[in-house]
């Protein structure tokens, strides 16, 4: 088995357009909407040009051409309605669940049913390939979970650790091993493969209806009631942020190409768009019909959604000369460059010519050199010796704990090998994402030198200076803590104060009536006594 480099962990990437993001949403014009068979519950485009869209919709998937929107091809090999029409990533295989137990794989181009997995005793509502593409992940309304082997036809992994209906899942591009599932049972799990069991639970406040994975593999966007919620999967679930902006139940989760941009359909009619850096709405649109399923293709040029009328709106967005020719501009070849050196290297052969398969290995970074050797020391000192990124760094601690090896990689240290690993715990303990685990590194740290890092100086005043930092997190902490009760003081007198004004309002209402009616009764007396 080949060494997996160690994977760092990114933060979502900033990304700038040359328009407001209202402006650029807004070009996706001329909204074609079209009359499928039944409920439009999936929409997806395939990976590769020109790609087509699979509109999964009763009992059928339609392929429509990814330059026209024109139908191209309409697959009906299902007896009961079909859920989760995806593409495989080289966008040659689809595969779907159905309401009669079934998981189907079929062939783009043929339309021919190449496996049927058959396993499950309840409706099949989630289908995904795995990255390795030789593997489909499945989800079922009888809360179990599988993994199947195409070749074999079998299962490799399944589990019912679910307790409700599985309805929603992701894979994760970045680890072929993960994926994740939601359920009605109010909780997110992350699988792992080689573990055959689940590696993470999240749990949220209602019924899942969508996840997805953002690039980078460490965030997990999660659609539960009415809101989005961001959680950091590298910090074992916990939650980043909750984005509450629609009124009704959330439905279905996309991206755009650059990671940057998160689109989210909910049954109050309405696509709203989000900014992944912010966390902030930037646009919103609004449909004629409860909204099931969005999809926005590659290159950003169509916008699908699906809605509960079993109608589909297909948005076009018109690339302007300007922009088309900065696309070109940048693919034009350039004589001397490495661009032009390699063209042709993606040239397919005829079918009878003679292959080579040549498999280029990646080279390894330092660290992970000493780590495929398992000298956890020196592979520590090498991450800390380049001025490399803080993420690198507490990427290769995580690595270490995984691995328990942390406390060989730190044991047998001296004063000058010792400095640096306390000084990247000093500077980096406060910061909210590394705080859990350079928490553990210094009670190991402590563990292993707490008699004798007082003989020296150097180490003496690292550890104060790290004193001092956890002292001034614990008081503004403190200090956080009392703002929050004077406000919620504040807040409570408020209430209270509203409460009284209205009870004096209602009281004096009442007052006002009795006197009305007391001046009717003396003045019917009166007139009585007249006569």
């Amino acid at each position: 088995m080949d060494f997996k480099p160690t994977a760092a962990m990114r933060n979502v990437r900033t990304v700038k357009r040359g328009l407001p993001d209202a402006g650029y949403w807004k070009k996706f014009e001329s909204p074609v909407l079209v009359k499928e068979y039944g409920m439009v519950t999936s929409l997806e485009f395939s990976p590769v040009k020109p790609h087509d869209l699979v509109v999964t919709a009763s009992t059928r998937l339609q392929l429509y051409n990814g330059r026209t929107g024109q139908l191209k091809k309409s697959i009906t090999r299902f007896s009961s309605p079909a859920h989760s029409g995806s593409f495989r990533s080289d966008g040659k295989l689809l595969v779907a669940g159905d309401e009669s137990n079934l998981v189907q794989v079929f062939d783009v181009n043929s339309r021919a049913i190449l496996r049927t997995f058959k396993g499950h005793t309840d409706p099949v509502h989630v289908t995904r390939f795995m990255p390795s593409r030789t593997q489909v992940f499945s989800g079922s309304d009888d809360t179990t979970v599988r993994v199947w082997d195409i070749p074999s036809q079998s299962p490799v992994f399944t589990s019912d650790e679910h307790t409700d209906y599985v309805r929603s899942g992701c894979i994760f591009a970045e680890n072929p091993s993960l994926f994740a599932t939601g359920s009605y049972d109010h909780t997110v799990r992350i699988w792992d493969t080689r573990a055959s069991s689940c590696a993470i639970k999240i749990n949220v406040d209602d019924p899942v209806e969508a996840v997805l994975s953002l690039p980078g593999a460490s965030v997990l966007a999660v659609a539960n009631g009415p809101s989005v919620q961001m959680f950091d999967i590298s910090m074992g679930g916990r939650p980043l942020f909750s984005m509450g902006n629609h009124e009704k139940t959330v439905t279905s989760l996309c991206l755009d190409s650059n990671g940057g941009r998160l689109l989210a359909g909910s049954l109050d009619h309405h696509v709203k768009v989000y900014d992944l850096q912010t966390y902030k709405m930037t646009y919103s649109s609004n449909y004629p019909a409860p909204v099931l399923s969005v999809a926005l293709s590659p290159d950003e040029t169509m916008l699908a959604v699906g809605m509960t009328s079993g109608v589909f709106s297909l948005r076009r967005r018109n690339v302007s000369a300007k922009e088309q020719a900065q696309v070109e501009a940048k693919e034009h070849l350039v004589y001397g460059t490495r661009a032009y050196f390699m063209r042709g290297a993606s040239h397919k052969g005829a079918d009878d010519d003679l292959r080579i398969e040549y498999k280029r290995s990646k080279s390894l970074a330092d660290y992970d050199k000493f780590l495929r050797k398992f000298e956890y020391s020196r592979a520590l000192d090498a991450v800390l010796a380049n001025n490399r990124a803080g993420m690198t760094i507490v990427s290769l601690l995580q690595e270490l704990v995984h691995r328990d090896g942390l406390g060989a990689a730190l044991s047998g240290r001296d004063e000058l090998s010792l400095d640096p690993i306390l000084r990247f715990v000093a500077k980096y303990i406060s910061h909210p994402r590394y705080t859990q685990l350079l928490i553990r590194v210094s009670n190991v740290i402590l563990d292993i030198y707490g008699d004798l890092l007082h003989d020296s100086t150097r180490t003496s005043e690292l550890l104060l200076r790290l004193r001092n930092k956890i002292r001034n997190e614990l008081r503004m902490h403190q200090d956080l803590t009392l703002l929050l009760g004077s406000m919620d003081m504040l807040m409570s007198a408020c209430e209270i104060s509203h409460l009284k004004t209205s009870n004096v309002s209602e009281d004096e209402h009442v007052s006002a009536n009795a006197t009305a009616a007391a001046e009717v009764a003396i003045s019917s007396v009166t007139a009585s006594t007249d006569k």
